[in-house]
């Protein structure tokens, strides 16, 4: 997932990346959670690796705006298909009149996930995903962007992975991966698991 609220995707888009490249002058949180290196991600992907997300979800945000901390509810369904190649997740957050889908897709061959987004909006898909894999409980997926000029990193991470919660977090960083500044921290808490592990 990228950051995006609003009716125009790509204006919010912007908006985060002029967030991000100037972000830690604006007093936002530098995470001493996001791993400090800039490194390809591991070959590690492997079919059902996002099985732990499928179901329903309730979500709580934070997400910097450049400023403040805000803070706003959020739902997610997520199905897995392709006997776990593919996770679909359609999130809403009704508060900030926002939907979006993110397709994740493994790589067989290169053992990698990619990470689409489709903002509920525009329905197109973003060409460009973020690629990546989970390594010791702690999935990472990294973009190369450029703001003002400046290459910046986009980091997007899921951990504390439990049956009943998870996390996801967005990070960049301006320093090739040495110092990362969170924007935005969601915390899902499960509703209901998907029907055919529920019966298990």
């Amino acid at each position: 997932m990228h950051s995006h609220f609003h009716d125009a995707w790509e204006f919010e888009r912007r908006k985060f990346l002029e967030f991000a490249a100037g972000a830690t002058a604006a007093g936002a949180i530098v995470s001493p959670r996001a791993r400090a290196d800039a490194k390809p991600p591991p070959p590690t992907g492997k079919a059902g690796d996002f099985d732990f997300l499928s179901g329903e979800w309730k979500i709580h945000n934070r997400w910097f705006d450049g400023e403040k901390w805000l803070e706003f509810e959020g739902e997610a369904t997520v199905t897995g298909i392709l006997k776990g190649l593919a996770s679909i997740e359609e999130l809403r957050i009704p508060a900030r009149q926002f939907s979006g889908m993110g397709l994740r897709l493994l790589d067989v061959e290169r053992k990698l996930w990619a990470d689409y987004w489709v903002p509920g909006d525009k329905g197109v898909m973003g060409s460009s995903p973020a690629w990546g894999s989970f390594s010791d409980g702690v999935g990472l997926w990294d973009a190369d962007e450029e703001s003002e000029g400046q290459p910046i990193i986009v980091r997007g991470a899921w951990d504390q992975i439990t049956k009943t919660s998870c996390r996801w977090y967005q990070a960049s960083s301006k320093d090739d991966g040495k110092t990362w500044t969170e924007s935005w921290i969601m915390h899902w808490t499960r509703v209901k698991a998907p029907a055919q592990a529920a019966g298990k």
